[in-house]
């Protein structure tokens, strides 16, 4: 995708051979700052810190972690501890544990003198899939969307957090059918959740809609409902963090309420995602999915723009209030339309997902 004209990835290798660089998404919308990696520890504390985010590119992230693991030291030992160290840095996303898993089993069959390249090989090849991946889920979604167009003429969608290009290698998961339909002419205007607590839809989904030129208009997390009931909502598009064997989707907090709205209001919601993130190992979401709880502290602060230009931060709570930060939710299958995957759309069901991954036939959980 662009910025200002100028096409980027999310992650990309250095031009010293031994990085990689990052736009760092803890300084959007305000500031365009990238960052160079080139340890694990890097890698690691950039997945933490959420200057990377989103399943897709968080597992990127970890392929080349374990890249430079293995430069460093290309032994058993260090392959485990690397695998380790960035394992427990994100709980929900699968991508992460797919990627690790990838990279591990690469690697551990080679001789010591061979694993670097090998798994710089493996990451590149990680990144790739991952773009070829988003960019047939754009196709596949695009016909969504040109489904309604044809009907109304417009396509008026609502997503919830960000699962743009900034949340994967290069096109995203479940904004890559929108921008597909923007640039075949179709005249669609996304409702965009500002997604409390961390703001990820106010402040980058926003932020890259308007870069790339995307109608798109920001709202508070409680008005999805409203709109929907008013008839201004066509369909739901979201991504998802995890999805289970029978059809569950783990996503950003606040992703459930807005299932529950457009089923009351026969809205369609849909979900968009790679086969990285399909956990074969789970069939029920509520029960199995660990639901990671971030620090209260992206709840009762906020950080923004003064009237001056200065970038400041501020507490938006009463002193001493305790808060809990639940940085996900489980929305059930009966309640997704659809799932958008790489192969085509399919149902939210254990049958549907075999019906475009027929190989998992007899190995799901």
């Amino acid at each position: 995708m662009k910025i200002d004209g100028k096409p980027y990835r999310t992650i990309w290798p250095g031009s010293d051979g031994a990085s990689v660089e990052i736009i760092d998404q803890t300084r959007l919308p305000h500031e365009f700052v990238t960052l160079r990696l080139r340890t694990v520890d890097d890698a690691a504390r950039a997945i933490t810190t959420m200057q990377v985010r989103g399943a897709p590119l968080i597992g990127a992230t970890a392929a080349y972690g374990m890249w430079f693991a293995l430069r460093a030291d290309a032994s058993d030992d260090s392959l485990t501890r690397a695998y380790e160290k960035l394992l427990a840095t994100r709980p929900t996303a699968i991508n992460l544990r797919w990627a690790l898993d990838r990279m591990r089993a690469r690697v551990r069959p080679l001789p010591a003198k061979e694993r670097a390249a090998a798994a710089y090989a493996e990451s590149a090849a990680i990144c790739e899939d991952d773009v070829a991946t988003c960019h047939a889920i754009g196709k596949h979604g695009l016909k969504l969307f040109q489904a309604i167009a044809s009907k109304k003429g417009d396509v008026q969608v609502l997503t919830h957090c960000n699962a743009g290009w900034l949340a994967t290698v290069d096109w995203g998961t479940a904004l890559a059918p929108i921008y597909m339909a923007h640039d075949a002419g179709l005249k669609v205007h996304v409702w965009v959740d500002e997604t409390r607590p961390r703001n990820q839809g106010a402040s980058l989904t926003a932020w890259e809609l308007g870069r790339h030129g995307v109608p798109h208009t920001v709202i508070a997390d409680n008005v999805g409902g409203h709109l929907m009931q008013h008839g201004r909502v066509d369909l739901c598009i979201v991504g998802t963090d995890r999805t289970t064997v029978c059809g569950d989707v783990c996503n950003k907090i606040g992703t459930y309420l807005k299932a529950l709205a457009a089923h009351d209001n026969r809205v369609p919601f849909y979900v968009a995602l790679p086969h990285s993130t399909i956990d074969w190992t789970v069939r029920d979401g509520v029960a199995e999915i660990p639901i990671e709880e971030r620090s209260g502290r992206e709840l009762t602060h906020m950080t923004g723009r003064d009237e001056d230009g200065n970038i400041v931060t501020i507490q938006v709570t009463s002193p001493g209030s305790p808060a809990a930060n639940f940085a996900f939710d489980v929305t059930p299958a009966r309640l997704v339309t659809g799932l958008i995957t790489e192969r085509g759309v399919c149902q939210a069901s254990e049958e549907g997902l075999l019906s475009v991954y027929p190989e998992r036939r007899g190995k799901a959980a």
